[in-house]
């Protein structure tokens, strides 16, 4: 499978990243089923998986370091995240100092290794300096427990700001950035990535099949599937508001322009991530073994301008057909927050 570099750190990468997100009680609860799944990805030639603290409570990270232990460790780009609430107190989430270094510890000790290659913050925390965050995560970078930090959906003005202080402050620099990105969740376009390019960093994208949205199971024929993940996020999927019918519509659309080129919708979605001179990898998600097997079919399909600009049509470049799908809000413009 085609490696490309991760930003400016001399490390190569497979275009398509294993998500871990589905491992665990989230989805796959079979612990040996998950493992069966991860050495498959392996053995097709991945070499980057990327995981989470919270993703079912650090079960996906347990699952990891099991695929991993006995000599495959090595052969691995590994990735995980922190930021996301680990219990009832306050303190165990955010971007502090205090909850960084003592997760860490716990995240080396569920995915059972001794170093992170990347280690990311998971979403922007507005209340913690920049500068306290990239100090901590400067600390595990000279302790030989992290390798590269990087951040996932921070907007443009944010990343740009984590550059500045690393700079300033003589601090370890985000090395890359992991935000949405599909055919139906195009706003970072218009800023993420052209910020991406200027300062160096790889992308990651998450989600290019915009959380089952472009899968090819969202057609407006047919009954709408239920998923867990419908219920924990209603604004993405409730089929009473309009931004999801205008979704419903493009996704039909570009399923039926899929079948025109001769090629899955699957295919086609993760094919037009992958298409972007600014993303290095594309992260998929698979919960079961075929999941897997129709998303790796990808990286072997490349779209023509032809039908780029077809995709455009439906869903112009920049765009978010749903804002709820943006990944990040900023806390200053809830309605709550507002003055008038």
């Amino acid at each position: 499978m085609e490696q490309r570099p991760l930003g400016r750190t001399g490390v190569s990468v497979t275009k398509l990243c294993l998500g871990a997100m589905m491992f665990g009680q989230w989805g796959t609860k079979d612990h040996d089923q998950s493992i069966r799944i991860i050495h498959r990805a392996l053995d097709a030639g991945i070499n980057f998986i990327d995981t989470a603290d919270v993703y079912s409570q650090g079960e996906s990270e347990v699952i990891v370091g099991k695929a991993l232990a006995g000599g495959r460790r090595d052969d691995v780009v590994l990735a995980t995240k922190v930021y996301g609430t680990m219990g009832e107190d306050p303190n165990r989430r955010g971007a502090s100092r205090r909850w960084i270094l003592r997760e860490a510890e716990d995240s080396l000790r569920r995915l059972g290794t001794d170093w992170i290659d990347l280690y990311q913050i998971h979403r922007f925390d507005p209340g913690t300096d920049i500068e306290e965050t990239l100090g901590a995560l400067t600390d595990l970078v000279h302790q030989g427990k992290v390798r590269y930090i990087g951040s996932s959906t921070f907007p443009a003005p944010v990343i740009v700001q984590a550059q500045w202080a690393a700079r300033d402050q003589h601090l370890q620099r985000f090395v890359c950035e992991q935000p949405p990105y599909s055919m139906l969740v195009r706003g970072i376009e218009a800023e993420v990535l052209p910020t991406c390019a200027r300062y160096g960093m790889g992308v990651i994208s998450w989600s290019p099949l915009a959380g089952g949205w472009l899968s090819g199971r969202y057609r407006k024929d047919a009954s709408r599937p239920s998923s867990t993940r419908a219920e924990r996020l209603p604004a993405r999927y409730d089929m009473s508001l309009p931004a999801n019918q205008r979704k419903l519509d493009a996704a039909d659309q570009l399923a039926q322009l899929a079948e025109e080129a001769g090629m899955t919708l699957i295919e086609m979605a993760i094919a037009f991530v992958l298409r972007h001179p600014a993303v290095t990898s594309a992260i998929i998600g698979p919960r079961t073994m075929d999941h897997l097997q129709s998303q790796l079919s990808a990286a072997d399909v490349a779209l023509d301008d032809d039908l780029l600009d077809r995709i455009d049509q439906i869903v112009p470049p920049g765009t978010n057909i749903n804002p709820a799908d943006g990944g990040w809000a900023n806390p200053a413009l809830d309605p709550a927050a507002r003055r008038r």
